[in-house]
């Protein structure tokens, strides 16, 4: 039986990783692609070297051209730059973005009928944006982000409960950085709501680790950031999709109305499956909750402004 086709852009940690995971676990042929020589025909032709280890159906194949990714069922965007001493956010915003524009021109010309999963960052402007180059419906272009941040709040809420990571559902939404919106009423442990099982202190402190998680792991390694869990998450939302699970995830999606906000592209549980987004069912959120939320994405609306209508 064939596998379907994914392709990844950008064959750095995130890429390549999620790559790897995605061949592991039988999801699909995949076509990474880079824009350096060598490097992903280098790492497919290494994953490929495991194929007998690992005992996968699949195949690897590094490109730097786009005509192999063409029939692609789902295309992973994780190419993009980090920002560099000196530079401004515009700047990193616009340097993305440019990589973006290029980068989904070529994919839609090649697979017109794939689902779009963006990764770089700033994750919900770049999904925006891929959403206004490509032309496709907002329901086949979502973002990577509300994934990792619940994964990495379920990690610390079990850190700090000592409950096994099993028993742990967990939630963030809003725009991926540090104006995401973390849920600990709607977050619970083993049935029981957060705030039931820490006291007021050490939930702020689960919190204040969930929303700086990311910085963290930057600082420990030195250089470079996170690729393990943002390789993971994207691929279980990829997982949703081929296998047309409908199982709702914290996605990056468009907005029409939902928490009273409107064109604008931030987290939310969302229903996955083959088309992409199937449904977003609108979570009761407190008054407060709520308030977080619009104002977490004002400010993805606002650098949304600089980049896609600017640009």
């Amino acid at each position: 039986m064939a596998l379907p086709k994914v392709t990844v852009v950008g064959a750095g940690q995130v890429g390549a990783t999620a790559a790897f995971l995605m061949a592991v676990k039988g999801l699909a042929d995949v076509v990474l692609v880079d824009v350096a020589a060598g490097i992903p025909q280098g790492k497919a032709l290494d994953m490929m070297h495991s194929r007998s280890v690992e005992r996968f159906a699949g195949t690897v194949v590094g490109t730097n051209e786009y005509e192999l990714t063409a029939g692609s069922e789902v295309v992973v965007i994780t190419a993009g730059l980090p920002r560099k001493p000196g530079m401004t956010r515009d700047d990193l915003l616009a340097a993305n973005a440019s990589i973006v524009r290029s980068v989904v021109t070529q994919l839609v010309q090649y697979s017109p009928d794939a689902v779009i999963v963006c990764v770089t960052n700033p994750l919900d402007v770049m999904t925006y944006l891929a959403w206004k180059v490509s032309g496709l419906p907002a329901a086949r272009v979502l973002g990577m982000g509300g994934v990792l941040d619940s994964a990495r709040f379920a990690y610390f809420i079990a850190e700090a409960t000592g409950e096994p990571i099993a028993d742990i559902e967990a939630l963030v939404i809003g725009a991926h950085g540090d104006a995401m919106v973390p849920l600990p009423r709607l977050s619970t442990v083993a049935g029981r709501p957060l705030p039931e099982v820490l006291d007021e202190a050490a939930v702020a402190e689960v919190v204040r680790r969930t929303v700086f998680g990311g910085a963290e792991v930057v600082s420990l390694l030195g250089s470079g950031s996170a690729f393990y869990a943002p390789a993971a998450s994207v691929t279980a939302m990829v997982e949703a999709i081929l296998h047309d699970s409908g199982a709702v995830m914290p996605s990056c999606v468009y907005l029409e109305g939902q928490y009273g906000l409107d064109d604008v592209y931030v987290s939310v549980p969302a229903s996955l499956g083959r088309g992409g987004v199937r449904d977003v069912p609108e979570y009761g959120l407190t008054e407060d909750e709520l308030a977080d939320v619009q104002r977490s994405a004002r400010g993805v609306s606002e650098s949304v402004a600089v980049v896609v209508q600017g640009g």
